[in-house]
């Protein structure tokens, strides 16, 4: 009986240590979100008020465009992971090895392993842009970063890997029919045996918006912003998509697997909506971009794949944190920020408690009248909701245990 009395004793103790631990863990966190950290702006806040931000929205993976030392040093020991980027115009020079471990051992080693680097992104929309010498250097230059990662011992702990425009896809409707642009075939092949040997992730720039500006008569705008809609049968698989954004990563993993690449991870390295544009803009609006984000924070919340990878957490990197005053282009180029740079809102998406009334699913786009806030959703309050949720189980199952143990 005493072992009896031992066993049960240590089980509830287990019990009791699970109760904490849960009440302690990041329940409140969402693992697979991340958001984009631009900073081509002249009125920006320095790096540690926007640590202070990101802590705030508790968001612990976050993308910058370069390597800047300011924010490396800044977010030193904080636990957010960073993926940094090598600019367009290194590549060439990256190619040779020696230039590549010189590159790693300026530029990352000696920051790491105080900041949380877990990436290195090589050049940014590389496939879609003008310049074919880049599009040569690419690979070439991923493989002596990862080559020089692997002489300084950092190869495990940081993947290397390049974002690409969705532009990459000559077709991507149905999602089952997606293909690579011809052109793209030769380096498009040599980029996912990279990516396969190494167990990378291929990035994707994916943006709804972009579609749908282009036929706002064709393409459903509730589609394209996640709130519910009758959707798209894929008539090859039967797949059901509710929302155009999974159906676009679905189409890369089709168009992978076409070329011999079905087992990569895709992961959205940008995407999000305008709250401001031009008047041949269609849908840039503070109403879209905040349900467009509203519900894709929802969707990451619940850890959602999509329907071809169901069982997948989908991570996504949310285009941007800040509006961006100098960015060039038209002007939604300036204006994809959650918050304007002195750090207020440039709309509620719901990433602090305001209201959790009103089911922003249900939202409508056409509701331009209905405020921001009062159809905003609290991601704590949800994830508090969780918490007691997950607490409440363990605490049921551990009681149910206990239940059955001799006395």
């Amino acid at each position: 009986m005493d072992h009896q009395l031992c066993f049960r004793t240590v089980f509830m103790a287990q019990c009791l240590l699970g109760i904490i631990i849960l009440s302690l863990s990041g329940f409140t966190k969402v693992e697979s979100l991340g958001i984009n950290y631009g900073q081509v702006g002249n009125n920006l806040p320095p790096p540690e008020k926007v640590l202070q931000l990101l802590k705030s929205l508790r968001i612990t993976k976050t993308r910058i465009y370069d390597t800047n030392p300011e924010i490396l040093n800044a977010f030193a020991g904080s636990g957010v992971e960073l993926i940094v980027t090598v600019e367009n115009a290194m590549l060439g020079t990256l190619m040779d090895p020696q230039q590549a471990l010189q590159w790693v051992s300026t530029h990352i080693k000696p920051y790491f392993p105080a900041t949380r680097i877990t990436g290195i992104a090589v050049g940014n929309e590389v496939f879609t842009g003008d310049d074919m010498t880049l599009v040569s250097n690419l690979v070439p230059a991923m493989v002596s970063l990862q080559r020089a990662l692997t002489q300084l011992g950092m190869q495990q702990y940081i993947q290397v890997s390049t974002p690409s425009s969705l532009a990459v896809l000559s077709n991507s409707y149905p999602p089952s029919a997606g293909t690579f642009t011809p052109e793209l075939t030769t380096i498009m092949t040599q980029l996912l045996q990279f990516l396969s040997t190494t167990k990378a992730p291929f990035w994707i720039n994916a943006y709804p918006y972009f579609a749908y500006k282009d036929s706002p008569s064709k393409i459903s705008l509730d589609y394209a912003l996640f709130n519910p809609n009758t959707g798209m049968i894929d008539p090859h698989t039967n797949m059901h998509y509710d929302n155009m954004l999974y159906a676009q990563v679905d189409a890369a993993i089709f168009a992978m697997a076409r070329l011999g690449f079905g087992g990569i991870e895709v992961r959205v390295s940008e995407t999000g909506w305008p709250s401001k544009g031009d008047t041949d803009e269609v849908g840039a609006t503070p109403q879209n971009a905040a349900i467009y984000n509203r519900n894709l924070l929802r969707r990451q919340l619940s850890g959602e794949g999509t329907p071809l990878r169901p069982k997948m957490r989908l991570e996504i990197y949310l285009f941007a944190l800040f509006n961006e005053d100098m960015k060039p282009g038209p002007t939604s180029e300036r204006n994809y920020g959650l918050y304007q740079p002195d750090g207020t809102m440039a709309y509620n998406v719901g990433l602090s408690a305001l209201s959790t009334n009103t089911n922003p699913s249900t939202s409508t786009s056409t509701s331009a009248s209905t405020s921001t806030s009062s159809s905003s959703i609290s991601l704590t309050s949800m994830a508090t909701k969780m918490e007691r949720m997950g607490l409440a189980c363990w605490i049921s199952v551990c009681l149910a245990v206990i239940g059955t143990l001799p006395f």
